[in-house]
């Protein structure tokens, strides 16, 4: 086996390393239902990290996809939101025929308010790669949701991250971002209070986690990421007029 190397991120699935084209990660008990998603997508043309299996100290293995985080790139323009939200409607329709065993454990940190389709559950700039391709990564807390769910957090971890925005410019990103998710009007009606109570349960579940003393979330709260849903939820709350009217006029 090459040599390792420590890559960043991996807040919730522990140490995550590289090791020639491939990455390394712990093996969970949800990991087999996980691979099981990402090859059923993959054979559905959503392009995705191919799963390679374990290697001999019981890590996945995981194709490695060069590029930059969208988080640490230049802020996406209206059609590159466009392309993303394009590429979750495909990973959405892709999982809609996908049926795991009926003894397949998820791991997921936020419950979902329904169970229609399995989903990612973390779609956001942390998880895309930027470059020649362009593929969400971090599968690893794939769990049945519902779309409007899942929707919620990506169009607003991408296009309603930056608080300070002027809630018009912010309003224009994701008009282009559920745009290229192709939003019928009702689901489009609905994803403004959706956002916002995503982003409420992203913050209890922090919140709850740091008073409980549960890691990683707990240190996470600590270091900034209380705060940031704080703002985002007060943020994504007041302005959900301004974010209906660029859905639907």
């Amino acid at each position: 086996m090459g040599h390792e190397y420590e890559l960043s991120g991996g807040n919730a699935s522990g140490p995550v390393v590289k090791v020639g084209d491939t990455v390394r990660k712990i093996w969970t008990a949800a990991t087999p239902g996980v691979h099981a998603l990402m090859v059923h997508v993959h054979e559905r043309g959503v392009d995705v990290p191919s799963p390679l299996g374990r290697d001999d100290t019981a890590r996945q293995i995981i194709e490695y996809v060069p590029g930059s985080l969208a988080i640490d790139a230049s802020p996406l323009t209206h059609d590159e939101l466009h392309r993303v939200g394009a590429m979750i409607r495909a990973i959405h329709d892709a999982s809609e025929d996908f049926s795991p065993p009926a003894d397949i454990t998820w791991e997921t940190a936020i419950a979902a308010p329904g169970a229609d389709l399995v989903c990612h559950n973390d779609l956001a700039p942390w998880n895309l790669i930027v470059g020649d391709r362009w593929v969400f990564i971090d599968w690893d807390a794939a769990a049945p949701s519902t779309r409007l769910w899942d929707l919620a957090y990506a169009a607003q971890s991408f296009a309603l991250s930056e608080v300070d925005a002027s809630p018009a410019r912010a309003a224009a990103g994701l008009r282009a971002f559920v745009d290229g998710y192709g939003a019928d009007l009702e689901l489009r009606r609905r994803l403004p209070s959706a956002m916002h109570r995503r982003a409420a349960a992203m913050l209890d579940m922090l919140t709850a986690a740091h008073e409980e003393h549960r890691e990683p979330w707990a240190s996470m709260f600590a270091d900034g990421h209380g705060s940031h849903w704080a703002a985002v939820v007060d943020y994504v709350g007041t302005h959900r007029a301004v974010w209906l009217d660029a859905l639907t006029r």
